[in-house]
């Protein structure tokens, strides 16, 4: 039994933190490369018009290919603007990355007087990042909560994408907390709803 939830979420974030930061440049680019190939495999991608992304930073599974990619395939990608106040986030359509700037925590974030803000979140597919997820589909955050506000009235489909040595077995969850509808690294796709475990060898019809 965990008897320091707080501490040993802090514990995790500087863990998997230290794995990220240590990661060699090349695998990190292959493991990248395999998860966005992975993305553009499922129908939840496919069949999704808008695609809401965050900008990833250097330790972060990259989304700047995959905001390239949406734009080739001709959707439109949503990118998230914090609001420090209340720690909740607003989403604006880009462009192109000269829609973004630097803003909270040396995120980029769009420049909201310059670009369209979503006012519709019924459907679309989101990208949720974590520092590791369980196999549950719960994630662990920077600890701010902005995404666990945002998802509680997010009504498309949730994506985790994560490293597949980001991952625990079990993370501590409240009943509020919300696990993503599909989970997916660079070894496989889990479909986290129907509990169904997809091997990258298997060709299945992914979500």
């Amino acid at each position: 039994m965990i008897r320091n939830i707080k501490l040993y979420k802090i514990k995790l974030r500087k863990k998997y933190r230290f794995i990220r930061e240590h990661m060699f440049k090349d695998k990190k680019l292959e493991m990248d490369k395999k998860i966005l190939d992975k993305i553009c495999i499922l129908n939840a991608y496919k069949n999704n018009d808008t695609v809401f992304t965050y900008v990833s930073k250097e330790i972060e599974v990259d989304t700047h290919e995959l905001i390239k990619r949406c734009w080739t395939d001709g959707k439109k990608v949503a990118v998230p603007a914090c609001n420090s106040e209340d720690r909740t986030m607003n989403f604006y359509f880009i462009n192109s990355f000269e829609d973004l700037e630097k803003a909270t925590f040396g995120l980029l974030e769009p420049k909201r007087e310059e670009c369209e803000l979503v006012t519709d979140y019924s459907t679309g597919l989101c990208i949720v990042p974590g520092f590791c997820f369980d196999y549950k589909g719960y994630r662990l955050g920077y600890g701010y909560g902005y995404y666990d506000r945002f998802l509680q009235n997010f009504h498309g489909i949730n994506l985790g994408i994560c490293y597949s040595n980001c991952m625990i077995p079990k993370l501590p969850h409240g009943k509020f907390d919300k696990h993503v509808d599909i989970l997916l690294n660079d070894k496989y796709i889990k479909e986290i709803k129907k509990e169904r475990h997809y091997e990258t060898h298997k060709k299945r019809k992914y979500r």
